[in-house]
């Protein structure tokens, strides 16, 4: 039995959602806020749990086509550069797990999502305003949205990111938490660096666990993506995202390893984030409504996992849609019920930042498959 699902926010999960339910025999409309679809955004890591998911919604060789796959996942100390593990990744990990690493602009992750869709899937300028997620037997779900525009679908999924509108409408309204940890990201040129293993996903641990230094390929190796986090009291920019310092970051790293500090030294400019979150939730449904992505388990970004738990979201819940036809409501129960401890489980890792530091052990994340996970 078709269903008619209602997707709001157009990001990652929302479209891959989008994909999936759409290929399992369902109607699907996406209610995207922003007026068009910009190249904005911060590049993305896609270990092999994402990218498995993504061959399966057919967009995999897009993603292929601009991406760069790292040959390792290294963890160094900050002081010494001694390496703590060594995870290999590319053909080994595709071997082991059906899909290699793979690391990409989230902008370019969205173009491949988009061109797997027709166009009328997609509403831009569509700012939800209200939701009725509990409408009488028989009648839709009823979706309002800024200047007066209307909509009705069968079930109504909140993608809509960690400021999630859906969310509010379902639990109340809440402000996530500045986590007192701020990061700074730059690509440079490959060949601007002198440092090893520049084809490889690295990470420096520092200190403290607030403090680190992440690298990974870009643009099939071509250019280097630097992220760096120092802890930071309090946060009173307007926006979340502010141009940075990078002389102020260079002295913050001043006492790490050369190599380290040689990735900050070809920085020519830094853009500096503030790194909120919130505790998981214990549902993530009412009614004919759930949340999918950050709107429900955003996370500290220490296990590269926030894109691969919302791709991985929208195939389950796929699946579960189609598992239980003419059940929306049970659906959205076993949808709920199949990801939750799993989205939980990296949330509360991602926030205590130990992941991969001295074991190379990553099959509970890696070897996960959304296509054929079980259902409750």
């Amino acid at each position: 039995m078709s269903q008619h699902i209602g997707i709001v926010g157009g990001g990652v999960g929302g479209l891959a959602a989008a994909i999936a339910l759409r290929d399992l025999g369902h109607e699907v409309t996406v209610f995207e806020q922003a007026p068009e679809f910009g190249h904005v955004g911060a590049d993305i890591n896609l270990t092999p749990n994402a990218v498995r998911a993504l061959d399966g919604l057919g967009v995999g060789a897009a993603v292929r086509e601009t991406a760069a796959r790292p040959t390792h996942r290294i963890s160094r100390t900050w002081d010494t550069g001694e390496e703590t593990s060594r995870l290999e990744m590319g053909d080994t990990a595709e071997r082991k797990y059906g899909a290699p690493q793979l690391t990409v602009h989230r902008a370019d992750l969205l173009s491949a999502l988009l061109r797997a869709l027709p166009p009328d899937v997609v509403r831009l300028g569509h700012r939800l305003t209200a939701l009725d997620r509990r409408p009488d037997a028989g009648a839709p779900v009823r979706l309002a949205f800024e200047h007066g525009a209307e909509a009705g679908a069968d079930a109504a999924i909140g993608a809509d990111g960690i400021h999630s509108s859906v969310r509010t409408v379902l639990f109340g309204r809440e402000k996530p938490e500045f986590t007192g940890v701020v990061a700074y990201r730059a690509v440079v040129p490959a060949d601007r660096l002198d440092v090893p293993n520049l084809g490889a996903f690295t990470k420096w641990w520092g200190p403290d666990p607030a403090t680190q230094i992440v690298t990974f390929p870009l643009n099939r190796g071509k250019d280097t993506f630097i992220f760096a986090t120092t802890p930071q009291e309090s946060w009173t920019e307007e926006s979340w995202t502010a141009p940075g310092d990078v002389d102020e970051l260079r002295a913050m790293y001043e006492k790490f390893h050369p190599e380290a500090r040689a990735l900050l030294d070809a920085c020519d400019s830094v853009l500096k984030s503030a790194l909120y979150v919130r505790d998981p939730l214990p549902r993530w449904s009412d009614g004919r409504a759930a949340l999918l992505g950050d709107a429900a388990h955003p996370m500290m970004p220490f296990m590269a996992q926030g894109a691969a738990m919302a791709i991985e979201d929208g195939v389950v819940l796929a699946r579960a849609v189609a598992a239980r036809p003419g059940d929306i409501e049970g659906a959205l129960t076993t949808y709920e019920a199949a990801r939750l401890p799993r989205t939980s489980r990296v949330q509360l890792g991602s926030r205590g930042n130990t992941w991969l530091k001295s074991t190379a052990d990553a099959d509970w994340v890696y070897a996960y498959d959304a296509w054929t996970a079980p259902l409750p």
